[in-house]
């Protein structure tokens, strides 16, 4: 079954106008959906739409209302929400056109492919995209998708194009009011040069194949162990959260994995200077003290408890 476009209209660029389809990007993965159950009898727990005081109504019986003040509303049925005539809504006017590093990562929120709706849009599709792709621009506009109107973003994908909805502004929590108790202390050099080494090390290209819910994989399997009977064991020892004493000793570890240079006799050098002064210290104590029968005191001690 072919799949159905998302979005149908077209690209403005000053004069020029591309007609488009738009396809969703992304598609839900793996899960596993629970129902609500009455134990007693083991059946489905239903949600029925219901009026205080009037009881179970009818679905065409039901508007939309938006609240203006308590218990007032304003009803709107869906033709006439669809009517709101918003230019958006059939057209994507690129109005600038910035670097794709400009756009933090946290503001972009959904993908859809862009191709052209047909074959006399395709050479005006095609300029475009290349356009984009020789500038290293990111074209910026606004279009009105499923009831609200986005900020999008349109860049080259393959032979494609890719247009991305982002978050507005006030959507998104300023990062300062979360990260405003962390110390501005510069790291250890040498954990940092393990840090990056570490990195280094486990760097490669992202396959995204790699990677799978292994949560859908586990709830699958103890599924599969309830329908055979087998008795279940909650195990909290995973929920446990490593205390920062245990990074501490992580880094410790795995700078020793590493085998630097000079890092393990450094921890020689600094033992050995430690013992010498705990050794003194009870030697000089001892020396002005006249009574010398006191240290044995404790073996008579342990001699007479033997007996």
């Amino acid at each position: 079954m072919a799949a159905r476009a998302y979005w149908q209209g077209q690209i403005r660029l000053a004069l020029v106008s591309i007609p488009v389809e738009i396809y969703s990007a992304t598609k839900s993965g793996a899960s596993i959906a629970f129902h609500q159950i009455h134990e007693p009898s083991g059946k489905r727990v239903k949600y029925e739409k219901v009026v205080p005081g009037i009881g179970p109504v009818d679905r065409d019986e039901i508007l939309k209302g938006f609240e203006y003040e308590k218990g007032s509303y304003v009803l709107l049925d869906e033709k006439e929400i669809e009517g709101v005539k918003l230019e958006s809504k059939k057209t994507l006017e690129l109005t600038q056109f910035v670097d794709a590093h400009e756009i933090d990562a946290i503001y972009f929120e959904k993908p859809y492919y862009v191709v052209p709706a047909d074959d006399l849009a395709e050479e005006a599709f095609v300029v475009l995209r290349e356009a984009l792709r020789k500038t290293r621009k990111v074209g910026i506009g606004q279009l009105a998708l499923r009831g609200r109107e986005y900020a999008v973003s349109l860049k080259p994908c393959g032979r494609g194009l890719v247009l991305e909805t982002l978050r507005y502004a006030d959507e998104v929590n300023k990062a300062a009011s979360y990260f405003r108790d962390i110390g501005d202390a510069k790291p250890d050099e040498d954990l940092l040069d393990l840090a990056t080494t570490l990195i280094e090390k486990k760097a490669g290209k992202f396959d995204a194949s790699e990677f799978h819910d292994r949560y859908v994989d586990a709830l699958r399997d103890l599924i599969e162990r309830k329908k055979e009977g087998k008795t279940i064991k909650a195990d909290d020892g995973d929920d446990a959260r490593p205390k920062g004493s245990n990074v501490v000793d992580l880094m410790a570890a795995l700078k020793r994995s590493l085998d630097k240079p000079g890092a393990p006799a450094k921890a020689e050098e600094k033992a050995p200077a430690r013992k010498p002064a705990a050794r003194k210290a009870p030697a000089k104590k001892a020396e002005p003290e006249p009574p010398a029968e006191e240290k044995p005191a404790p073996k008579r001690r342990a001699a007479a408890k033997r007996a």
